[in-house]
């Protein structure tokens, strides 16, 4: 039978699974071993047969030990005897016997050791095989190794003692309830050993602390009162055991040291009860205490107690309380804890009757999700409740917001699952009583509940003690059989109606009962209305109130669903073991699941492998990982392996993933709000605001136009304020006015402009997990800023202009481009408006202020200035840290300036040249030369121009201003029109000149009227600078048409290869004798050095492309050779040119950029020159293919652009006869073309070109873009590796 629960500290501990086993009562206790296995006895050996117990019973067991190892069981006897007992042959074997008897036998924790306190007050130390190690005398009187510094204050006998006197000093004997056994008990790793006696000589308790050596280590102060339980705590921190005081019965801890260290008080009167043991679970979390009471007269019943208590903060829990009664049948005769399953307890009743508890934590919380909810958690705390109410305040326990005091210890606590009422509670306590509180109208005080805890008040509606029910008691086995927490899995369905869980008649079935209460509760009991049986053990348990279903999960996985009285399979988990809220996902139900390995399932499929605790709220899934973070997925419209990619990319920083303490629990997330509580190992709380919860809900307060909430929420956790335009721009703009008047504040309003930003933050910072359908399409050129700026203040200026002044202030500041000119003007209007004391509005002194608080103060007097008004920039400078002998004689002589010269001035003075030439072009000719200045100061000659028109002087005197100035920075041509719309010829024809236009020079020597003979040497000297330019037909047409000098002009022609002009002119001046003398020989002299040239290309090609082939083969050797190295290939290995040499094309690259660095500082000549220095064609050289690569495309351009001068020439050769020369120069050009033809795809592979790695590298590349290309290979490199 299984409760269902989560791990935590603040939380309730509670029942996880009880089974019940009757055993066969085949022998004594006394005189009998059994061993057990979970249906029936396996093991039956008599110890009376052989004679080591009495057969009248007299003699008893002091120890016994399962030793798996050796598959046996040591006993020890009383009378001395130390027996083992094989369980496989059944036979007994004395392996030792103490002649004084023995007292107690204690294994160590690795059972390597065992330790035996015989009847003369010895400890004997032996090994497992029963050699002896070494014997002492309990009774020491040094302290031990570990003992104190004395300082010399004297003995505890001489000292004062206060009011008690000096009987204080002495101790008072060991209570008369102890049994006066010695107690022994091991630290969790066997180092250490704790032994308590009662003292020969004062009669009292004494703990000492020995080795696995048996040298003693300390001894415990005295302690009056003391008794005989002890247990060391397993993580070895402390020894806990049970002292009597005058008024009160404690549990007390020492430390190895021998010194008190903390303790807490039994809920019972002094001389109620006697503690006959203490256990620690394997894990030191929890302290089980096994007491009974004690008898007040000779043949009176006792009551057995088992109390498990934990602690936190400090503070110890009662958790649970076990009440076996006073039957005979029920009384314990034995307690333990599972030495492997740390919350599994085992108890052994007098009447054979064994019970196995498995425990499990769980959290108690409310589970409503409505605003008036206040997150409620309940911390069972003894015979108290204490309750936390989130929503208003968070203080760990043992603090609470109020407690609810109980007639007897809890055991179990359940919220009501309707979440309209989920702050009513109902409290089962240890007497199986039912106590219903609900929040409501009740005008009579509940003394049970009282607000505050330690000290904590908070003003929370609290609730009042309704009713309280008892239940029937559960009977297992024949005969009526005390069974603590029969019922378990407590759960309030709905009102007055509850289903609960008990052991069925078999240790593997259980029972749901469905109970209610109300009318049909006769006498306080509650009705049973059925109860259905289930073939299996019930471990958990989770209800539904939308559908009203109810899951229950077995001990072997299964998932049931219970529907009012039948019980059907939902689905099976692979060890299932502690919660599993009945939830949705996707519309559907489905349950998700936490095992105690930290697997994660939702149905039957683990989506996490590492989670610590999770919850559930409206549409997400919070949960916290070994990793320490806490991850908020959402579970709307999201399949299960979108939740499993989105944990197992938990490392991947979002929204949705944020990093928490170490160990971190999840207690509860309060509802309608953004607190995510949390709680640590220590047991204090932390609030966490995940940012996936707080968008969320931000969204959701936006979605309803709440936007006073949003900002607020936004503002106290930092969210940035873009995102209530953001979210949605439309909405925002359609509702400016209901987000003024939310707001109310200006100090808001005036935030919220100074956080505005053109970014899109739904886009980048907070992007929305569903894509939003309605966005507003702003107006191109529009600003996101801009537009807020303008539809704010307009709403603001509608609905009182005088309250939101500083905030319309604010929108003219905030813009992109300020308009702080017209917040100045703003400011300077309301100095002739008076604000009453009544009114909310500002007055100039108050808005200048706030104003200058916004923008440096000398900006804002610089604006001031440019507005021209005096007042204002008094006003301004007033309220600045200038001084006035400064600005008020500048002021002052600005005054008795003329209007036009004042703003032109101000506008020098602001730097604003181009206000300032406007206003200065006004101010009549005597400043025309101030104007010219400054044009010239400042290159406004642009605007200069338009400022007057083209027929006046000061039009003429800027534009040759301007052309002297183009002509200082070599932009003759442009200079020189300039020049000529200023009617200034001379210096046109200069500019002309020197930029070569020889067409516009000889319109200006026109326009200068130049006689003949000035054109002819004009001409000439044109003609000369032509010919420095290659110019030749230009050249030519200057002699010809301006020098009258056609001779010279064919010998330009000639010399310059343009035949067919030269023949043009010979015919037209009848010089045909220059064809004898010059044509023919320059045509065949033409022939002759094509021909060489073009044989040069042939044989430089070949070259080239032969050593390309070369060092491709070597490439491809050495690619190879790394290859079958096993070295990675990288695309830098594809540059590798010889293989004596491998140097990688990276390491080259580094060694030249190194060099480049010293040579970019010098001049662009130099790095033109290292740059090809790259591309040498030496043999070996690193990007020698690069470079034969480049060599080649530039012989094919050069060859391809022969053509056209050949086909020219070749004309000029056929027209006079010279056939044979014609034809070697046509055969030799086809043959140079056809090689480069038959060599292009060997050159420029198919691989190459297409490579879409490499950019086509063909005839037309060169050096950039071969280049280019190189870089592009090496930058994509590790994309093509990976």
């Amino acid at each position: 039978m299984v409760l269902q629960s989560q791990f935590g500290v603040y939380n309730c501990f509670s029942l996880l699974s009880c089974s019940v086993k009757d055993l066969h009562r085949w022998g004594k206790l006394s005189g009998e071993i059994v061993k057990l296995a979970l249906k029936n006895v396996t093991n039956d050996i008599s110890l009376t047969v052989d004679g080591f117990l009495p057969g009248d019973g007299s003699g008893h067991i002091v120890g016994i030990e399962d030793l798996p190892d050796q598959e046996c069981v040591c006993v020890a006897t009383a009378a001395g005897d130390v027996i083992l007992c094989n369980l496989s042959t059944k036979q007994l074997e004395c392996v030792g016997s103490v002649d004084s008897g023995l007292t107690t036998m204690s294994w160590s924790p690795d059972q390597e050791l065992v330790l035996l306190v015989t009847g003369q007050q010895t400890l004997i130390m032996m090994t497992k095989d029963f050699e002896p190690i070494t014997e002492r005398e309990i009774h020491q009187d040094d302290f031990g190794e570990g003992k104190f510094i004395t300082v010399g204050w004297g003995k505890k006998e001489t000292q004062f003692h206060g009011s008690e006197g000096k009987q204080a000093a002495h101790l008072p004997p060991a209570s008369p309830s102890d049994d006066g056994r010695p107690r022994v008990t091991w630290r969790g790793d066997g180092q250490f050993v704790a032994v308590s006696a009662i003292c020969p000589h004062t009669g009292a308790r004494k703990v000492r602390v020995w080795s696995r050596e048996l040298v003693l280590q300390s001894t415990s102060e005295p302690i009056p009162g003391l008794e005989q339980a002890l247990a060391w705590k397993p993580s070895g921190s402390l020894i806990a055991s049970t002292q009597e005081k005058p008024n009160k019965h404690d549990v007390v801890f020492f430390e190895k040291n021998g010194l008190l260290h903390g303790e807490f008080t039994l809920p019972f009167q002094k001389g109620q009860v006697k503690v006959n043991e203490l256990l620690w679970n394997v894990d030191s979390t929890i302290l089980a205490v096994w007491l009974e009471d004690l008898k007040k007269e000779k043949n009176s019943e006792t009551n057995t107690y088992v109390q498990l208590w934990t602690v936190g903060n400090y503070h110890w829990y009662l958790k649970q309380s076990l009440h076996f009664g006073s039957a005979a049948k029920s009384r314990l005769v034995s307690l333990l804890w599972d030495p492997e399953i740390p919350y599994r307890l085992h108890a052994l009743c007098k009447g054979w009757h064994a019970l196995c508890y498995d425990w499990h934590w769980s959290t108690d919380c409310s589970t409503g999700e409505e605003s008036h909810l206040v997150a409620n958690v309940a911390v069972i705390d003894g015979d108290k409740v204490l309750v936390t109410a989130f929503q208003h305040s968070v203080v760990p326990p043992p603090m609470c917001t109020f407690q609810l005091q109980l007639q007897q210890a809890v055991n179990q606590v359940a919220f009501h699952t309707d979440p309209t009422k989920s702050t009513d509670l109902a409290v089962l306590d240890a007497s199986n009583r039912i106590s219903i509180y609900r929040v409501g109208d009740s005008t009579v005080k509940d003394p049970t509940v009282t607000l505050g805890g330690s000290g904590f008040k908070a003003s929370v509606e609290t609730p009042h003690l309704e009713k309280t029910y008892r239940y029937f008691e559960v009977c297992c086995g024949e005969g009526k059989q005390v069974n603590p927490l029969a019922l378990r899995l407590f759960t309030w369905m709905q009102d007055d109606t509850f289903l609960a869980v008990s052991q069925g008649r078999l240790a593997t079935h259980a029972v749901i009962h469905h109970l209610t209460g109300g009318p049909e509760a006769e006498g306080g009991c509650l009705h049973l209305r059925w109860s259905v049986p289930v073939d299996g053990d019930v471990i958990s348990l989770c209800y539904n109130p939308k559908t009203r279903a109810v899951a229950l999960q077995l001990a072997d996985g299964r998932i049931l669903k219970y529907l009012w009285g039948e019980c059907k399979i939902l689905v099976k988990m692979a060890g299932l073991g502690t919660r599993f809220p009945y939830s949705a996902v996707r519309t559907r139900e489905a349950i998700l699941g936490l095992t105690d390995r930290c697997r994660f399932f939702i149905n039957d499929v683990e989506v996490a492998s590492n989670v610590t605790s999770f919850a559930r709220y409206d549409e997400f899934l919070l949960v916290t990982t070994h990793s320490h973070t806490c991850q908020c997925v959402s579970l709307r419209d999201t399949s299960l392996k979108v939740l499993q990619a989105d944990f197992s990319s938990s490392s991947t920083p979002n929204e949705t993933l944020r990093k928490v303490e170490r160990g971190s629990r999840i207690v509860t997330v309060v509802p309608q709000d953004t607190k995510l509580i949390l709680q640590m190992p220590r047991g204090n709380l932390e609030t966490v605001h995940h940012r996936a919860l707080v968008l969320a809900q931000i969204r959701k307060w936006l979605d309803r136009l709440m936007f006073k909430e949003a900002f607020e929420c936004m503002r106290k956790l930092r969210i940035n304020l873009n995102l209530l335009y953001d979210h949605n721009p439309k909405v925002f703009l359609e509702n400016v006015e209901t987000f003024i008047k939310q707001i109310d504040s200006v100090n808001y309003i005036n935030l919220f402009f100074t956080e505005l930003k053109e970014e899109d933050f739904t886009k980048t910072m907070y992007p929305s997990p569903i894509s939003s359908s309605v966005q507003l399409q702003q107006c191109s050129g529009q600003k996101k800023v801009d537009l807020i700026c303008d539809a704010m203040r307009a709403a603001m200026e509608n609905i009182d202009p005088q309250k939101y002044c500083l905030s319309i202030l604010t929108s003219h500041v905030k813009k992109s481009t300020p308009e702080l000119e017209i917040a100045l003007q703003k400011v300077h209007e309301l100095r002739g408006t008076t604000v009453s004391p009544a009114a909310e509005g500002v007055t100039a002194e108050a808005a200048l202020k706030y104003l200058l608080f916004l923008v440096d103060v000398n900006e804002l007097y610089d604006h001031s200035l440019g507005t021209y008004d005096f007042d204002l920039v008094v006003m301004v400078a007033e309220k600045s840290q200038k001084d006035p002998k400064e600005y008020l004689p500048f002021l002052n002589t600005l005054r008795k300036m003329e209007i036009n010269y004042q703003h032109y001035t101000i506008d020098k003075y602001l730097k604003r040249y181009k206000k300032a030439l406007c206003h200065l072009s006004k101010c009549g000719p005597e400043h025309f030369s101030e104007f010219l200045n400054l044009v010239k100061d400042q290159n406004l000659y642009n605007e200069a121009l338009k400022l007057y028109p083209p027929d006046t002087p000061e039009h003429k005197a800027v534009g040759i201003a301007f052309g002297e100035h183009l002509n200082q920075k070599h932009l003759y041509e442009q200079a020189g029109l300039i020049f000529a719309r200023c009617d200034a010829f001379e210096r046109a024809l200069d500019a002309f000149l020197s930029s070569g236009s020889w067409q516009q020079a000889l319109c200006m020597a026109s326009r200068l009227g130049y006689t003949a003979d000035q054109l002819a040497g004009l001409a000439r000297s044109l003609a000369g600078k032509l010919v420095e330019q290659r110019k030749h037909a230009e050249a030519a047409i200057l002699l010809e048409q301006y020098a009258q000098d056609y001779e010279e002009a064919v010998l330009l022609l000639l010399e310059g290869t343009a035949w067919e002009e030269a023949l043009r002119l010979i015919h037209k001046y009848r010089r045909l004798d220059i064809l004898e003398t010059n044509f023919k020989p320059a045509i065949l002299a033409a022939q002759r050095n094509y021909l060489v040239f073009l044989d040069s290309q042939k044989t430089t090609f070949t070259r080239h492309r032969q050593r390309l082939l070369v060092v491709r083969e070597l490439k491809e050797q050495a690619r190879q050779g790394l290859l079958a190295d096993e070295t990675p290939h990288c695309l830098e290995a594809d540059l590798l040119s010889e293989t004596s040499s491998i140097v990688t094309a990276s390491d080259m690259s580094g060694k030249y950029s190194h060099s480049n660095s010293r040579i970019s500082a010098r001049s662009s000549k130099n790095r033109r020159k290292a740059e090809r220095k790259r591309h040498s064609l030496k043999e070996g050289s690193p990007l020698e293919d690069l470079a034969l690569l480049e060599a080649l495309g530039e012989n094919i351009r050069t060859t391809e652009n022969m053509k056209g001068e050949v086909h020219s020439l070749l004309k000029g050769l056929v027209l006079f006869g010279y056939d044979e020369p014609a034809r070697e120069l046509q055969q030799a050009l086809e043959a140079a073309l056809q090689l480069i033809e038959r060599s292009l795809l060997e050159i420029w592979t198919t691989d190459l070109q297409q490579n879409p790695a490499n950019p086509v590298l063909g005839p037309n590349s060169t050096a950039n873009s071969i280049m280019a290309a190189y870089q592009q290979q090496r930058s994509e490199a590790p994309a093509v590796q990976g």
